[in-house]
């Protein structure tokens, strides 16, 4: 399906806006730095398109973390945030938690292509994810499940095409 000719337009204009500032936090109680592929898998597609990660973060699933470095990075140069982990439903999973309790304005839309494309490829338990997007503080967040399956698959299908609207929508 071809994009519309404002989308395309839009696209023009945040492409011409230069590189794009983006923060990673993983969240997780078992990853360790030297671990966590879903970092060492961003970093080099986001560094390749000419972007920047501004920061990289590991932290626990505590919600008191997760919020501290929400603000954090939402005060700093990143202009999206990139979460991963924590989008389930046992007791430990509470990034949608915490996002959700702070989003000013929700991406509906992300989690429920997300959820569809998750689902041709791990069936009906694509229905337990609770990916999530939305604005907070001026920079888009985005949050996806911790398997780096899940991290690939949202980054390749709807982030990577859609990173430079994404900033520039919300910096206009």
């Amino acid at each position: 399906m071809a994009p519309s000719d404002s989308s395309a337009s839009h696209r023009q204009l945040a492409a011409q806006r230069g590189p794009v500032a983006l923060a990673i936090v993983t969240v997780s109680d078992t990853r360790t730095a030297e671990t966590d592929t879903n970092a060492h898998y961003l970093r080099p597609q986001i560094e390749a398109l000419g972007h920047q990660v501004t920061a990289y973060h590991l932290v626990k699933d505590e919600p008191a973390q997760i919020q501290t470095i929400l603000e954090e990075l939402a005060a700093g140069p990143a202009q999206i945030i990139l979460f991963n982990g924590g989008t389930g439903i046992s007791p430990r999973d509470t990034t949608f938690d915490v996002l959700s309790r702070n989003l000013e304005k929700t991406l509906p839309g992300f989690g429920e292509l997300f959820r569809m494309l998750s689902y041709e490829q791990v069936g009906a338990a694509a229905m337990l994810s609770r990916a999530t997007a939305g604005v907070y503080r001026g920079t888009v967040v985005i949050s996806t499940p911790g398997s780096p399956a899940a991290v690939q698959l949202a980054w390749e299908k709807l982030i990577q095409p859609e990173l430079e609207h994404l900033a520039w929508e919300v910096a206009r």
